[in-house]
Formats: C-alpha cells, structure tokens, sequence
C-alpha cells in the first residue's frame, strides 16, 4: 500500500499530465472535444441547409437571416454545372462559409442560438455583460432573441412546456391572480412557437 506522501506524489503527478500546456493531456482533450463539436454543428447546419432546400423553413427571431444565408448558400451550389473549376471553387467557398456559420451555433433545450454578434445577444443584454465571447444558453429567451431559431426538432419541448404550463394553469385557485398571469403569459408565448414552427414547416417561407 502506498504511503502517504507516495499518494500525494502519484496525484500530483497525474495532475500535471493533464495540465493546460502545451502537449499536456488537457490540451489535447479539450482540442478533441472542440474538434467533435465543430463537426457535430457542422453536420447540424447542412442537415438544417437540407431542411431548407426541401421547403422545411426555420422558425423564430433569427428565422430570416438565418433563411438568407441558405439562400446564398444554395445559390452558390448551383451556380454552374459541376466538376467545373469555378464550382470546385464554389464548393470550397460554401464550405468555408458553412463552417464559419457552424463555429457560431450554441445548443439550447428548445432553441438553435446563432453568435454571431454579442452585441445582439439578449442573454448578454439582461446579465449585463455585453462584451462577452459565448452567449449565456441558460438565461436565453429564444421568443425574443433575434439569434435564436426554432426547429422541428425543437418541437416536443416546446409542446411539453405549454401542456405543463396548461395543466399548472388549471390548478390555480382564485387567488393566485399575479402566478395566473404569468402563466398565461408563458402558455401564451409557448403556443405562439409552436404555431410558427409548424407554419414554417409547410410554409416555405421563414416565420
């Protein structure tokens, strides 16, 4: 059995191989787990690129500009017939721009958050830190967040969230005239999003 001061060497020995510096063993995870992470939203934006395509819009504040740059997304795509060199070049500049769009996308519950201007971040504007580099995914209100979208995907929380808050609604006594209002303000809102991603859905046009 080690002693106790061969513990406290071993532990600190394996603190320091996993380090912050460069070659550590920190490092390398963290550059894994971002590379995993690029890629995951990366696949999400072309999967969302394909939903567009096939008439499946976003929902939400962010729902146009987000719709906007598909557009020239798929603009770019067909532009010319393929294998030519200006396509390989076009292909190599949408691919270029769907990663920069990727690096912007935050995971929310119920909602996408696009980053690209913390100026515009709702969540920085409320917690009164505008200058920061990554939005604040707990504080988001996406109903009101002009970087923020809804997606099909989306949908079952949002569904969940008005069946709780309706069945909350319903055990309200009389008196509780101050909760009762800011239920019905939240049930409000969550059937409001509903509506717009299943109308963008159809739709082929952002809501």
């Amino acid at each position: 059995m080690s002693s106790p001061r061969n513990s406290t060497s071993s532990t600190s020995a394996t603190t320091e191989g996993y380090a912050s510096r460069p070659g550590g063993a920190q490092a390398e995870l963290l550059a894994e787990v971002n590379k995993h992470e690029s890629e995951r939203n990366l696949g999400l934006v072309w999967a969302e690129l394909r939903n567009y395509q096939q008439g499946i819009m976003p929902a939400g504040p962010g729902a146009r500009e987000l719709t906007e740059f598909f557009a020239r997304i798929d603009g770019k795509l067909a532009a010319d017939d393929p294998g030519t060199p200006k396509v390989q070049a076009a292909d190599r500049d949408v691919l270029n721009l769907m990663t920069k769009r990727a690096a912007t996308l935050h995971l929310g519950t119920s909602n996408y958050c696009w980053f690209t201007d913390p100026s515009r971040a709702l969540c920085l504007k409320l917690a009164g830190t505008p200058a920061a580099d990554k939005p604040l995914i707990g504080m988001c209100d996406s109903a009101r967040c002009p970087q923020a979208t809804h997606h099909p995907r989306h949908r079952p929380v949002w569904a969940e969230h008005a069946e709780n808050t309706k069945t909350f609604l319903g055990q309200l006594g009389p008196t509780r005239k101050t909760e009762r209002k800011r239920l019905e303000t939240e049930y409000g809102r969550a059937v409001r999003v509903l509506e717009r991603i299943d109308e963008a859905a159809v739709a082929g046009e952002p809501r």
